[in-house]
């Protein structure tokens, strides 16, 4: 396939997410007011779009409390850097297994279900420009935990994004999560223009290889604007391939701990390295203003 190489390139900064990291790095933070700083200086670096979860302020741990995303909102909003909100909307959906010869009832700890309305309660009351979409059930990460999004909660929570006028962020973590977008827009439940993050890397999903890369980017429509990234080790060298694959940019502590080998670093020090990245291989960084426009965002 021909090269079809972004050269306005707008980066995304995830964070904090709902991982285990609070306890690896001094960096991540944990409350309202260390997230929504870490998140400016991240703009301040050069990210048009910060992606944001809640964590409990004094354990870590993740959270979805109505309260916690309403304090992060309006300390974003309130700062002097402008930047582009992205919330998730992915929790709510966690499903943990007993074993393998009972795996009924299911454990109370890490289990968190909850209807479509819950789930994006804190949309309908922060009212982001951009919420996340995770675009379909996949065993996640380590032990038994089960990522669940059905095909009628992700209708009904797409049809309740749409409507509040908050672009969904489709989070596609194998190729037929992208399948599965394309029948919602198909069913005229997500928007023009769609917006998509390609989630590579992440157990047990769609590796980060050159060859899985292609193929995810091959199933993304040419009309569509989309993101990806790696987590972990490859994290730092997604930048390069995300752009020449014609994507944009994520990164942040969500998805990565270190700068450098063995050397922890901060969300802005990370949005630092994919400037250089970006502006090195000739691309343009484009800020927030031109992000709404290219996505016919809402500032609220």
């Amino acid at each position: 396939m021909p090269l079809n190489m972004n050269r306005d390139v707008f980066i995304t900064c995830a964070v904090t997410g709902s991982g285990d990291t609070a306890g690896k790095s001094p960096h991540v933070p944990r409350s309202p007011k260390d997230i929504a700083a870490s998140a400016i200086d991240a703009a301040k670096a050069g990210a048009a779009i910060v992606h944001c979860h809640v964590r409990d302020p004094e354990t870590g741990a993740p959270s979805r409390l109505n309260a916690l995303y309403r304090e992060l909102t309006d300390r974003i909003r309130q700062a002097d850097t402008d930047v582009v909100l992205n919330l998730t909307a992915g929790m709510g959906g966690d499903l943990i297994f007993g074993d393998v010869e009972q795996p009924l009832p299911l454990k109370a700890i890490g289990t968190d279900m909850a209807g479509a309305t819950e789930r994006v309660s804190h949309v309908a009351e922060c009212l982001p420009e951009i919420c996340t979409l995770d675009c379909g059930t996949m065993n996640f990460s380590l032990g038994d935990y089960v990522m669940t999004n059905t095909p009628s909660m992700l209708r009904a929570m797409a049809k309740k994004m749409t409507d509040l006028g908050v672009r969904p962020e489709i989070e596609a973590f194998d190729t037929g999560h992208l399948w599965f977008a394309k029948q919602l827009v198909e069913e005229g439940l997500i928007e023009d223009p769609v917006l998509v993050q390609l989630c590579m890397g992440v157990p047990w999903g769609a590796p980060d290889d050159l060859n899985t890369y292609m193929a995810m980017v091959n199933n993304v429509p040419a009309n569509w604007t989309y993101s990806a990234f790696s987590i972990g080790r490859n994290a730092m060298a997604y930048p390069a391939l995300a752009i020449l694959g014609g994507g944009n940019v994520r990164v942040g502590l969500e998805d990565n701990l270190y700068v450098g080998k063995g050397q922890l670093g901060t969300n802005a020090q990370l949005v630092e390295k994919a400037v250089q990245v970006v502006e090195g291989m000739g691309a343009r960084i484009i800020g927030p203003d031109e992000v709404r426009k290219k996505l016919k965002l809402t500032k609220r």
